[in-house]
């Protein structure tokens, strides 16, 4: 994942802004005394991208992957709808605790940039319901040059959105963020419609990672530098999500990505572990029933 890089990580300041004031009244209003369901994975289980993390023989890398995570960011989406047969047959793959947030397809954020989707909507939402209970959440990534001035194509789609499909959004532009009448509007939409606001955690667009929560979901997207940086960076997020479980977070939807994505399940682990010791959780993480050492 190249979105964010920069030369030189050690120049930028890592420091998590603080949590906005809204985010914690939010919480506050839907705390419920509730297990809190956490959800750490990567970005795809490419046997290319993730080299070194199968054992040699290994002949199903989802079947593999799903053993040592409990959920993926399904990147694969992104660029083809799935059919039901497809969606069925990654399901069957999987352990029952294991969950899927698909993307959005590209012919709908991307080409179509939320133009006269309903057909798209309904193909794409139809297959990923026969995820049944392994569906997380589906997410919608817009093009960096989509901004402010599409806001009624953004409403209407969000308005359309099938409700009984959890949806989450991530807008890149800057303008969604540089000028706050646009961004007080951005997120009353999205408390509206029950939709989740993406943050984005990566070296080159500081200005992604607002701590602004729109439902008491986190879906994060942390994008590491390939650097010794990102493990500090990810301890900084368990004292945050501390500060936001006290206040009523109930779920946790968290997916690592490196620039050079063989690093994200060391990454992954490392984070899983201090999300188990803080929660007093049980996730699961690469080799953690073995005893072996990752890679």
């Amino acid at each position: 994942m190249k979105f964010g890089q920069v030369e030189h990580p050690e120049e930028i300041d890592f420091t998590l802004p603080p949590t906005t004031p809204e985010t914690l009244t939010l919480l506050q209003h839907f705390k419920i005394d509730e297990p809190f369901e956490v959800y750490v994975g990567c970005a795809k289980w490419n046997k290319q991208d993730l080299k070194g993390f199968y054992p040699r023989g290994t002949k199903d890398e989802l079947a593999y992957y799903s053993t040592q995570f409990n959920s993926i960011e399904l990147n694969a989406t992104f660029y083809n709808s799935p059919g039901i047969d497809q969606v069925e047959t990654w399901k069957k793959k999987t352990p029952a605790n294991f969950k899927f947030f698909p993307k959005i397809p590209q012919s709908i954020s991307h080409f179509s940039r939320l133009l006269n989707t309903g057909d798209k909507v309904k193909l794409f939402t139809d297959s990923i319901v026969h995820f049944d209970e392994k569906l997380g959440m589906a997410f919608l990534q817009m093009h960096d040059n989509y901004n402010p001035k599409d806001m009624a194509r953004l409403k209407l789609f969000l308005h359309d959105w099938p409700k009984e499909v959890p949806l989450a959004l991530e807008v890149r532009n800057k303008d969604w963020f540089s000028k706050p009448e646009v961004t007080k509007e951005l997120y009353a939409l999205l408390e509206e419609t029950n939709v989740t606001n993406v943050l984005v955690d990566t070296a080159g667009r500081r200005d992604m990672l607002h701590m602004r929560l729109t439902t008491p979901t986190a879906f994060i997207r942390y994008v590491g530098a390939n650097h010794a940086t990102d493990y500090d960076r990810l301890d900084q997020w368990i004292d945050v999500l501390k500060l936001w479980r006290e206040n009523g977070l109930q779920k946790l939807y968290f997916f690592i990505h490196q620039n050079i994505e063989v690093e994200s399940p060391l990454l992954a682990t490392h984070f899983i572990k201090k999300l188990n010791t803080t929660f007093d959780l049980d996730l699961t993480y690469p080799n953690k029933n073995t005893g072996n050492t990752l890679f």
